[in-house]
């Protein structure tokens, strides 16, 4: 099979490890830091001892939490992984069974869906094809035959991926009329932040409201591009910084913004962290003082948005200090992206076995990974309302929805009804959840239809929900079973009430 030169040259050449060491380390440190935090915030019991009901995911129904005292030794498992990870020890073995031991943990509890959750198990899974501890890790120093300054740039290209499509892909999904023409939910959120420092009473005004939409939009849509090209990376990476501290400080997403800020040096070049070294350490100057000057205002700057001070958002915070000073410094006198250890891909005359199965895997992921975010616009309906599709698609804050849900059992014959109250089941966080999301109200009337005294009746609901200011409506048909309508994937549940798109309260106030 001949080759394509021009494609073998570029996912073949080597390319400085340098960047996939940091991002190896920083993802490590920062999974480390949210191992902490579930338990000093007591979330372990929180979310998978106490519940008496765990809503499942199609597909993986025999999960279930470990008994006794397992799920904290599982917590205790992943953070030993996420520092042998960081340290880059037994490396390969780490990153795989931390991959399998996250994916445990998300795929436990369906009303714990998060995006940031989704693209951690994304990335646990491409690292562990990702040769990061080739260099700077106690595999290479136990192993001296394993070090190595180069990579092949597919291993990089795929990092930069994935984590181009939660960026690119949270752009795609703002592009709808709730975001753009109606500056919804973006208008509530700010409206309950006037007390926001110094810019918190400009928040009530249109123009805020639309330069916040547009300006996260933007961000979405070209932060991949403009962070990989130089000239642009310096004001490209100050909007990045600014944007996830401002989600930092408004919402509750948790390590989210700061894993944000430091992966995005994974689109810098390759040798950036030597080039950095070089500059501060090996021949420093009057930039060097400038530097560090930068990263005393990022280190402020994140104990100001986070209003805690924890180690981690304030090293990152320091970090993106350090590096906004130096861009900014060295735009004015442009230096080389390529450094002494990236090395030509060199041409042979046909393309290996080995090749072409990367390319072939390469190409295959990322169908996936372009298709699953593009899969409800297969779907005639409003993903925010109906759900159809909304997960794993990057739609990231992008609804304020409440509802309330009533079930019912009902006698098919004479048509008498008993309420039963799913709050006796459910603990509260798992009722909101459930509340606005169609596919998990109808999932737990399969769970109420297979109780002894429901075995023959009905489950109805009666479930209303608002979405972005709108008055709220019917979610469900309340006539179904709702215990035994079809559920398609891919497709338009008719058991799922259309929106009607022209009942939402007045913007006045």
């Amino acid at each position: 099979m001949t080759q394509n030169n021009t494609l073998l040259s570029f996912l073949f050449k080597r390319v400085d490890i340098a960047s996939l060491i940091f991002f190896r380390i920083a993802f490590g440190i920062v999974m480390l830091w949210e191992v902490k935090r579930y338990f000093d915030k007591g979330w372990i019991a929180r979310y998978w001892i106490d519940p008496l009901f765990n809503f499942a995911y199609t597909g993986f129904e025999w999960l279930s939490p470990w008994s006794g005292n397992g799920m904290y030794l599982h917590f205790y498992g992943l953070g030993l992984l996420a520092l042998f990870i960081s340290l880059g020890l037994f490396y390969r073995l780490s990153m795989a069974l931390f991959f399998v031991a996250f994916s445990y943990i998300f795929l436990l509890e369906e009303a714990r869906y998060l995006n940031h959750f989704y693209l951690i198990m994304l990335l646990s899974f491409v690292m562990i094809f990702v040769p990061a501890h080739r260099s700077f890790s106690l595999d290479a120093l136990l192993r001296p035959g394993l070090r190595a300054d180069t990579v092949p740039a597919w291993t990089l290209w795929l990092v930069r991926f994935q984590l181009g499509v939660a960026y690119f892909f949270g752009g795609i999904a703002k592009l709808n009329s709730d975001w753009l023409l109606r500056g919804e939910p973006l208008r509530d959120w700010l409206s309950d932040r006037t007390d926001f420092p110094f810019i918190g009473q400009f928040f009530d005004y249109e123009w805020a409201v639309y330069l916040f939409a547009y300006g996260g939009l933007l961000i979405d849509l070209l932060a991949v591009p403009l962070l990989l090209w130089r000239r642009t990376r310096p004001y490209a990476f100050t909007a990045v910084v600014l944007f996830n501290l401002l989600n930092a400080s408004w919402f509750s997403i948790g390590i989210f913004p700061w894993l944000m800020i430091v992966a995005s040096s994974i689109l810098f070049a390759p040798s950036w962290p030597r080039k950095l070294f070089d500059t501060l350490w090996l021949r420093p100057s009057h930039k060097s003082v400038l530097m560090m000057a930068g990263a005393l205002l990022g280190t402020v700057g994140a104990l100001w948005f986070h209003r805690t001070f924890e180690l981690v958002p304030l090293t990152v915070g320091a970090l993106a200090g350090l590096l906004i000073s130096w861009f900014f410094m060295d735009k004015a006198r442009p230096l080389s992206e390529s450094s002494q250890f990236e090395i030509s891909y060199k041409y042979s005359k046909n393309i290996t076995r080995s090749q072409f199965a990367v390319v072939i895997l390469l190409s295959s992921w990322a169908l996936v990974q372009i298709g699953l975010p593009l899969r409800h616009y297969t779907v005639p309906s409003k993903v925010s309302w109906t759900e159809e599709g909304h997960r794993f698609a990057w739609h990231m804050k992008l609804r304020d929805k409440d509802g309330e849900v009533q079930f019912y059992a009902v006698n098919p014959h004479t048509q008498d009804s008993r309420e039963i109250d799913p709050r006796a089941t459910l603990t509260s966080w798992q009722y909101r959840k459930m509340s606005t999301r169609p596919y998990m109200i109808r999932q737990f009337a399969r769970y109420l239809a297979s109780k002894p005294e429901n075995l023959e009746a009905e489950i109805r609901v009666r479930a209303l929900a608002e979405l972005n200011d709108r008055e709220p409506q019917f979610l469900i048909d309340p006539n179904v079973d709702l215990a035994k309508v079809d559920t398609k994937l891919l497709g338009r549940n008719d058991w799922i009430l259309d929106l009607n798109e022209t009942q939402y309260a007045s913007l006045e106030p």
